[in-house]
Formats: structure tokens, sequence, C-alpha cells
């Protein structure tokens, strides 16, 4: 019998089939959801000057203690009102550039106006620069501002627009085919008899790649026949990732592989050291990477989760793709886990991470409730309740 192959030498070894898409520079708007291709550099400083963090008084610190005289009025998005003298201040506005001879604002509240004279009725400024954002605070010109791999939110994007970039580099789409498989399966929304299952798990997959840069097509239920296998798989040719669901196994019924090297596919691994998931598959067809997941819809998202998506964001330029490992403190009593990894369905909150105590791999009740794969390494001894554990959040 063939070992199992180590989860963790299984992930590497589907990130190592595939190479990172090319490159595309798009309009900074457009690329929300990328992968950033190259480092962010600025082209400006931020700010680009000395500037307000208050609406109050520029003055120097020296002089702090006034009484000053207006000399000017400083407002956002004018050119910096003419410089102060010793005893002066000038009126100015949040985001105002500070005029030359001011170092510090104080805040309206602590100020009394008489016509054009101003008198201090708080405390004075603690230190010099007091509410003032200084030039290249934030960052300066030629600074990194992202660095290349990094996921385009709408926070980095707006960093990005502040640094003065109007396109940016960024890895393609991969283009995924889902492949559904089985005479079981019917339409979603329609009635199904009591041999039938509503196609739920190609949706799920699909929707589950909608959080990343891809561009998708369903080629759902197929039936389990090998000249229509077949068919579907030639039909996804020219797409970088063929994911096919269900029909992995061994059974007399389970076409994946045997139409995978029909066609000269060339499988890299089989069957996985982890449950639930174990009859996963990878391999080459052409130009493009097959994952054949489990059916069962537990087995196909913890796969997807653990696979497809880091295999996804490894050809879309990410440049950490594999999920991110968090750490709570289990609920639960863990018993001691064989030579498979387990992932087990979990609820974690602040109060810490508790198992289902079903896992059963067909119940979608049960996966629609958690929040948390819960990760058990393969012959881990029992963990009692309050032990340290290490989860990914769904």
């Amino acid at each position: 019998m063939t070992p199992l192959l180590p989860l963790e030498d299984a992930q590497q070894r589907l990130i190592s089939m595939a190479r990172p898409l090319p490159s595309e520079t798009l309009p900074i708007g457009d690329a929300l959801g990328r992968y950033l291709a190259e480092d962010m550099i600025a082209r400006r400083s931020q700010p680009a000057a000395d500037m307000s963090a208050m609406d109050g008084y520029s003055i120097c610190f020296e002089d702090r203690r006034g009484p000053w005289q207006i000399a000017g009025e400083c407002k956002a998005g004018s050119p910096p009102c003419p410089p102060i003298k010793a005893g002066q201040a000038a009126r100015i506005f949040t985001g105002a550039l500070m005029p030359d001879g001011a170092d510090t604002v104080v805040m309206q509240e602590n100020i009394s106006c008489d016509g054009d004279s101003i008198r201090l009725i708080g405390d004075p400024p603690p230190s010099k620069g007091h509410h003032v954002r200084h030039k290249g605070g934030d960052f300066e010109a030629g600074d990194i501002t992202v660095q290349a791999g990094t996921y385009l939110n709408p926070p980095a994007l707006a960093h990005g627009v502040m640094a003065g970039l109007g396109s940016l580099n960024t890895g393609q789409r991969p283009k995924v085919a889902i492949l559904s498989t089985g005479d079981e399966l019917v339409a979603p929304g329609t009635e199904a008899l009591p041999h039938q299952i509503p196609a739920s798990n190609d949706l799920m997959i699909l929707s589950m790649l909608l959080q990343l840069p891809a561009i998708t097509r369903s080629i759902s239920r197929i039936k389990d026949n090998m000249d229509s296998l077949c068919e579907a798989l030639e039909s996804a040719a020219d797409c970088d990732v063929i994911v096919t669901i269900g029909g992995a196994s061994v059974g007399d019924h389970d076409l994946v592989a045997p139409a995978f090297e029909r066609l000269g596919g060339q499988i890299d691994f089989w069957k996985i050291a982890m449950k639930p998931g174990k009859p996963l598959m990878a391999g080459r067809l052409g130009d493009s990477i097959v994952l054949a997941l489990p059916g069962n819809p537990v087995s196909a998202f913890v796969t997807a989760t653990l696979f497809l998506l880091p295999l996804v964001r490894h050809l879309a330029g990410a440049r950490s793709p594999m999920p991110v490992m968090q750490v709570a403190k289990t609920r639960s009593l863990l018993p001691p886990t064989t030579q498979r990894a387990e992932w087990l369905r979990a609820k974690v909150d602040e109060s810490g991470i508790s198992v289902f105590d079903s896992q059963d791999s067909a119940k979608l009740s049960i996966l629609s409730a958690a929040n948390a794969l819960l990760f058990r390494p393969p012959h881990s001894p029992e963990q009692p309740k309050g032990a340290s554990v290490s989860y990914i959040a769904i």
C-alpha cells in the first residue's frame, strides 16, 4: 500500500507545480483584489510639507506663552500664509501648510481673542511641533510603501494614490474551471428525489473563489460517464486550474483519475494523510493543473481551503499564499490523533475555541455553523481543555 503523503508535503508539491502568472499594468482604480507584482515606490512624500493637525493658531514654540498678534490665516488647499515673527501667530486650519517661522499649533479652545490680539487661556503646548504633521511623517518619496505580493485592499489602493501612483503592476487573474461530477446531482432549487442530491459543492467552491482574483467557469453536474468527463476536461483546457469535485476515490464509478490518464494527464500525488480530504489528487493535464477534490461537502471545503485557494493565490502573485494559522485556547477535550492530520469544525470567540460533537464530512449544517477549522497534527497526544491549539478562520 502506498503511504499517504503528509499534508505539508502535498501543499508544497502543489505550489511547486505552478509559477505565478505574468504581471499586467492596471489603472489603480481597477486593481482592487489583485496582488501587487512589484514593490510600490512612493513618488511623493506625505505630508509634502509641515501642516497643521488641528484647528487653532500656528506659533513659534519659543514664544509659546503669548500674547500674539494675528498676522494671517492659513487654509487647507492654499499656499502657505506669510511668515510670522516673534509675538505673532497665524490662524490655521487642519491640513493647512505651516507658515515659515511657526513650528507649533495651539488649539483654538486654549485661546481667547480680542480683535487681532490673542492670548493663552489654557496650558501652553507641551512640546515643539505639537499638533503638527511633519513633512514625510507618513512616508518619503522613494520609500517602499507596499511590498510586492500584497493583497490590494481598499487601504492599500488609497496608499498608492497618496504615494502619487495612477497605475499598478499586478498579477493576472488565474482562469479556474469547476467541474462537479455525479449522476446523483440535480440543479439548485430542483426537487430532488431520495436518490438525488442538490449540487451544492460547485456553488460553494465558486463562492470561495469569488474572494480571490480569479476568472471562474462552472461545468456542473457531469454524469459518471468516461466520455462525458473526458469531454468536460477537454473543454477546460484553456484554464490555468481545473478543479473536479467528486469521483476522485477508487470506486467503480470514480472516474476522474482514469479520465485524467486517458487524456494524457500526469498525476503528481494522490491521497493525503489528512482527515477529511484523504482522496485529494493533483496533477497536470496539458498546460493546466488539475486538482481533484473529494465529493463530501466538508471534505471539498477543507481541501479547497488548504490546496485550491493557496494555489490560486500563488498563481495570482501572492507573497504568502497559505492560510493564516491563529492560536486559541481549546474549550474542548481533544483526543489523540493517528497518522492523519485532522481539521475539526469549530466555533471560536473571545473565550476560546470549541469543536462540534459531530465531524461527519457530509454535514453542511455543522460546516455552516462553524467559523474555524481547528488543526490537529498527526500523532498528537490528547489535549486537555485550556491547551493552546492552532486554527484557520473560515
